[in-house]
């Protein structure tokens, strides 16, 4: 009997969480999504004991603290979960010899670059979530010297809340939507970037001598908020779904706690290269998630 492959998957209750463990893995590929009152990785004697019950293969921490606007007033728990949890598997995964595989955002980026951001720019976070998860990136990385960073940004898919989810859910009831279109970035499907890690997670246990640092993963092309709005509703009323108008406002007229990136475009030639992952374009990403939420029965 083959022996089985054991890969702690943190974060299974969020978007990619959740695609991970619906992935179709190698037959002996046993996937670990403890709850967080079954792993609190901010405790070191949490992380430690659950590397003694289980002989992990591999680690995917997709686990963070997401809520962008509150980080700014809860400085201690944004980074306790997404730099201090890293930090804390890095330290276990490199004494074990076991490869990290760490989710990241765009927003380690401070968004004034004109044109899309590749791994090696300088970073340069505007708010709390941000330097968090650089904090994260770097416990990660010089910690583990087997580790893969991978950066994504505007993450959707038909589970959990996100931006998606709520224009759909907002149109029910208005029929005109004011969205901030001066915000440009790469709508990317949680399950596509579920299927990234996929590749690289099994490509590292594979081979030890599999390229490491930091990578970008978003689906192709661009977009601005309201572009990806007016896709949403233009792909959900062609199939009999709720629908809205959507008027383009500049971001001073939607103010928030935390300043958002102006520019969250990021490069994929890196992944390419050294995995042969190549993103398809989002708007055939955001007509699945659609087509999904109808199946469920969602008002799409």
């Amino acid at each position: 009997m083959t022996e089985a492959t054991h890969i702690l998957v943190t974060g299974g209750a969020g978007q990619v969480g959740l695609e991970l463990l619906r992935a179709a893995w190698p037959d002996g590929v046993v996937l670990h999504a403890p709850s967080r009152t079954e792993l609190d990785l901010t405790v070191e004697a949490s992380v430690r004991a659950a590397f003694e019950a289980t002989a992990f293969a591999a680690v995917i921490n997709s686990a963070a603290w997401t809520a962008v606007d509150k980080a700014e007033s809860e400085v201690a728990n944004a980074f306790a979960a997404n730099a201090i949890g890293p930090a804390l598997l890095a330290d276990i995964t490199r004494a074990r010899g076991v490869p990290l595989i760490q989710v990241s955002t765009d927003y380690v980026f401070d968004g004034e670059k004109p044109g899309p951001y590749a791994e090696d720019d300088p970073v340069g976070p505007i708010g709390i979530y941000g330097a968090s998860k650089l904090a994260g990136e770097t416990a990660v990385r010089l910690g583990n010297p087997r580790s893969v960073v991978l950066r994504t940004a505007w993450v959707l898919s038909a589970h959990r809340a996100n931006f998606l989810k709520t224009m759909l859910r907002l149109a029910a009831d208005r029929p005109t939507l004011r969205v901030v279109d001066d915000q440009y970035g790469c709508p990317t499907s949680a399950r596509d970037i579920a299927d990234a890690l996929k590749v690289i997670t099994l490509r590292m246990i594979a081979d030890p001598q599999a390229p490491t640092g930091v990578y970008h993963f978003v689906n192709g092309g661009e977009a601005s908020w309201a572009d990806l709005a007016r896709e949403i509703f233009r792909l959900s009323g062609a199939q009999g779904g709720v629908h809205a108008a959507v008027e383009g406002i500049p971001s001073r007229e939607y103010p928030t706690p935390a300043r958002r990136p102006q520019n969250s475009r990021l490069l994929t030639n890196r992944i390419g290269a050294d995995y042969a992952i190549h993103p398809r374009p989002w708007r055939e990403a955001v007509a699945d998630i659609i087509a999904e939420l109808r199946v469920q029965g969602a008002p799409a």
